[in-house]
């Protein structure tokens, strides 16, 4: 059912249809989670730092997918809070050919280039063959992992946070199921568990296609609709790619600082995975609070109403804050059983316990302005920039490198640690002085239309 966000309590509205999203993303982290959690236990530690040791590229291609998806869906949102609904089902199609266009070209490009890349970041030699197993089949299926967040990030653009959890729900136990055939029945280890991935999200992609054919009569294609509109593709491209590609370039950061962890050795490259599993999901609630406040921002704005915008944006602001002190006031019960979840204790080192429990303490402390990042980032991309999460972005990747690069030197894996805690913090400090001169500008472009 979709959901008018132009009316009603801000506060009330952000927590209600983050709260789905919230579910939706920690049963999208059942994806990668199981996976580790298979190869862990099934196949070997090294198994497990395989998965680990491309973790920045994994993010970058799962990243792109959910920036592209989500980027497209922001015209769709401004449609529906104008009521254009021509307008909004074209947008609609356009983004469908664009994702298809530039799926296949990234796709290819990742393809060809994945043992290069995991040789110049110097991934262990013993794990490297079974990281590109799995990381090639990732690459190959992006355009399933593409077009289940852009269906799912058009629901939610009309207010439908519950459906994707569904389908999410659908598909992650059927990942459980594959992961399990591939590796036990069919013993592929990272390509099995890869193949499953795929599969699933493929799965997922197309229940949600048809989901919207049948239940959203506004998106029912008419003739012209496909109608090649390199205007709209323009605009589509305008906004998508840079939220696409910013998810990059902080993917592209994760990456530097997994340099650093690789020339520990495979057994803190295990840790260190394991940790970034836990943070993952505890930050879920940022991530669902980030998709909400764009779809909100994205329907008050196409609705004209600037306050109700500001208002918004503050609603958010606080649930991040209640959000990040649960996290922390959780994180001194569920860390160390979370990380036992993944691998084999009796045949594995307690240090990777320890120096995965060791990351989270760190990161944990630093939850709000993480919080902040996705508050402004996807909120400012809802209002129709791209230029302000590019920007905050490449802050985020220069002082995440500056900070992997130094910080070992003095302090060995605890800097490695406090890499991304320093990435958060600078973005966060640059992101409200954006939104402020972007409001400006809105509440100026709102005045003229008035006069």
């Amino acid at each position: 059912m979709d959901k008018n966000m132009t009316k009603g309590s801000p506060l009330l509205l952000l927590l209600t249809f983050s709260l789905p999203l919230f579910l939706g993303n920690l049963f999208q982290q059942i994806y990668s989670m199981v996976d580790t959690i298979v190869v862990g236990h099934f196949v070997g530690v090294d198994a497990l730092a395989a998965l680990g040791a491309i973790g920045g590229f994994s993010f970058m291609v799962v990243g792109f997918a959910q920036g592209l998806g989500c980027g497209f869906s922001v015209l769709v949102s401004q449609c529906y809070g104008a009521g254009d609904w021509n307008r909004m089902r074209r947008a609609y199609a356009m983004s469908i050919v664009a994702s298809i266009a530039v799926g296949i070209v990234v796709s290819l490009l990742f393809f060809a280039f994945s043992m290069p890349l995991l040789e110049l970041v110097r991934t262990p030699s013993n794990i490297i063959v079974m990281a590109n197993d799995y990381i090639s089949i990732i690459y190959i299926g992006l355009l399933a992992s593409i077009f289940y967040n852009l269906f799912s990030s058009i629901l939610r653009a009309v207010g439908d946070s519950r459906s994707p959890l569904l389908f999410l729900l659908i598909s992650s136990v059927l990942n459980v199921v594959l992961d399990l055939f591939f590796v036990l029945v069919i013993p592929l280890a990272c390509a099995g568990v890869a193949i499953a991935t795929v599969l699933s999200q493929a799965i997922s992609a197309v229940i949600s296609y048809f989901y919207i054919v049948r239940k959203f009569p506004l998106f029912r294609f008419q003739k012209g609709d496909f109608r090649l509109d390199f205007n709209l593709i323009r605009i589509l491209l305008k906004i998508g790619l840079p939220g696409a590609i910013q998810f990059s370039v902080c993917a592209l950061g994760v990456i530097i600082v997994q340099i650093a962890i690789n020339d520990f050795g495979s057994d803190i490259v295990a840790a260190y995975s394991i940790g970034t599993k836990i943070e993952t999901i505890m930050s879920q609630m940022f991530s669902a609070l980030g998709m909400a406040i764009s779809t909100f921002a994205g329907q008050n704005l196409g609705a004209g109403q600037y306050d109700r915008i500001k208002k918004g944006f503050a609603a958010c602001f606080f649930l991040i804050v209640i959000w990040s002190v649960i996290s922390y006031i959780l994180s001194f019960f569920i860390t160390e059983p979370l990380a036992y979840l993944f691998i084999d204790s009796s045949t594995s080192s307690q240090d990777v316990i320890d120096n995965a429990i060791l990351y989270v303490n760190v990161v944990i402390k630093f939850f709000i302005p993480l919080g902040m990042i996705f508050l402004f980032r996807t909120g400012c991309q809802g209002l129709g920039s791209g230029a302000i999460p590019m920007v905050s972005s490449i802050t985020e990747l220069v002082a995440r490198a500056l900070a992997a690069f130094t910080l070992p030197i003095w302090f060995g894996y605890l800097g490695v640690c406090y890499a991304s805690p320093v990435a958060w913090v600078a973005a966060a400090l640059i992101l409200p002085f954006c939104y402020l001169v972007q409001m400006r500008g809105i509440r100026k472009k709102l005045g003229r239309a008035r006069i």
